[in-house]
């Protein structure tokens, strides 16, 4: 899989992997201010962004994804940080793997199966619901998500999803139709027998119920030198609600600064 994706500085790589209905621009403040320490790998996972469309979509399909991208770009040794889909994607890359990832930094997300969550079947079904066959402006496709999804952080994350193909005609990059049949797998907890000993952090949301206290057993099982912080006051959405305070706590992990303000 031919993985596009953005990159920045020099030095220790680190790699950056964005969650279910993201991309890689989502990424682009963060990656920059660990730029000036590390060498920073943002892809877009398959099927989002400007990466391949493919009918498989589930986190062992995407932690090959990721062992051919570290293998074609010759990365050695990488910090991996993940955020929601894509932390559960590092977290399966550094269980099968757990000599060739440096650190491990998981972002609101835990191994744990997950109940079917509504908010992700609602979104997706919205935006199959729009004909982009039709000759739609994005203040129009806007107005509807607007009437469909009520959330306007949500409505303005699905939005930058949306660009203009060929004879301006408008599309969505994601592939709707492979994360539609697959969205049960990505509700999946990770099960293995390995374990990966290297240097952990779990950050969440203190607002997210996607880490609960309950996690952290099976966190420490598989992760056994998992340190787990909470960033008060933030969502799921913990880069976007809390910058300066991610930012703290990935310099104190990474033991390099992270430049926030950049």
């Amino acid at each position: 899989m031919n993985l596009f994706f953005r990159e920045f500085g020099e030095g220790q790589p680190a790699i950056i992997l964005h969650g279910l209905f993201g991309q890689s621009d989502n990424w682009v403040t963060v990656g920059r201010r660990i730029a000036d320490q590390f060498h920073v790998f943002i892809p877009d996972q398959r099927n989002h962004g400007q990466s391949p469309h493919t009918p498989v979509h589930s986190f062992p399909a995407m932690a090959d994804d990721l062992s051919e991208f570290i293998e074609e770009h010759e990365i050695v040794n990488p910090i991996l940080i993940g955020h929601s889909m894509g932390g559960k994607v590092a977290m399966t890359y550094a269980l099968e793997n757990p000599g060739k990832v440096k650190k491990l930094v998981i972002i609101d997300i835990s191994p744990r199966k997950y109940p079917e969550r509504v908010i992700h079947t609602q979104v997706i079904s919205q935006m199959m619901s729009i004909d982009l066959e039709k000759p739609f402006t994005r203040g129009e496709v806007e107005k509807l998500l607007d009437e469909r999804i009520p959330d306007t952080r949500i409505r303005m994350f699905i939005m930058k999803n949306l660009y203009y193909k060929l004879h301006g005609r408008l599309a969505w990059r994601l592939n709707l139709e492979a994360i539609n049949q697959s969205m049960e797998l990505l509700f999946d907890g990770i099960n293995s027998e390995n374990k990966y000993k290297g240097p952990t952090l779990f950050i969440r949301g203190g607002n997210s119920d996607y880490v609960l206290d309950s996690d952290f057993p099976l966190i420490k099982k598989l992760f056994p030198e998992a340190v787990i912080k909470t960033i008060d006051g933030a969502t799921h959405w913990v880069h976007a609600d809390a910058p300066e305070e991610l930012c703290a706590l990935l310099s104190g992990f990474l033991g390099r600064e992270c430049i926030y303000g950049k």
